[in-house]
């Protein structure tokens, strides 16, 4: 409904959408969460991880990483900081350019991530993809897309 001033009010339709995406965005994150406590992982520290496992030679330079996990450079420091004192990672100078630092998955993080990734992927299946059939992970993958290709596109702006 449109009012004066021009606001685009969601319909109650759209309004369950989007509480229904709230809803299950926290909920999903949180569960997923307590299942790495027992692992003494983070979310965070899950997906820096995943991160430095997929990227050649396990390491990625740390503005690299802060932009692929959506973190501020200052934010990322103290998170390898923490993941440096459990001894998951640790940083390297680059060679080609004084001020760049390196992330680099030490061989207890690629031991730690080939640990823990069976359990976050079982527990990905458990509360998200066995709830939902093959036809509704393919709408929800064609729905979502769009809304991520727009987000992607939004970075890097102020």
């Amino acid at each position: 409904m449109d009012t004066e001033n021009g606001t685009r009010w969601l319909s109650e339709e759209e309004q369950r959408a989007w509480r229904a995406h709230l809803d299950v965005s926290r909920l999903l994150m949180h569960q997923l969460e307590r299942d790495l406590q027992p692992f003494g992982l983070t979310n965070n520290d899950y997906e820096i991880l995943v991160n430095l496992s997929e990227s050649e030679d396990h390491r990625m330079r740390m503005s690299d990483l802060a932009t692929a996990t959506l973190q501020s450079k200052s934010r990322l420091s103290h998170q390898i900081t923490r993941m440096e004192n459990a001894g998951l990672v640790r940083r390297e100078n680059c060679e080609s350019d004084r001020r760049g630092l390196y992330a680099v998955l030490t061989e207890h993080g690629w031991d730690t991530m080939r640990q823990v990734a069976p359990h976050h992927v079982a527990s990905v299946r458990e509360h998200f993809i066995d709830l939902l059939g093959e036809a509704d992970l393919k709408s929800l993958y064609a729905s979502l897309t769009p809304v991520a290709q727009h987000l992607r596109s939004l970075r890097g702006r102020a």
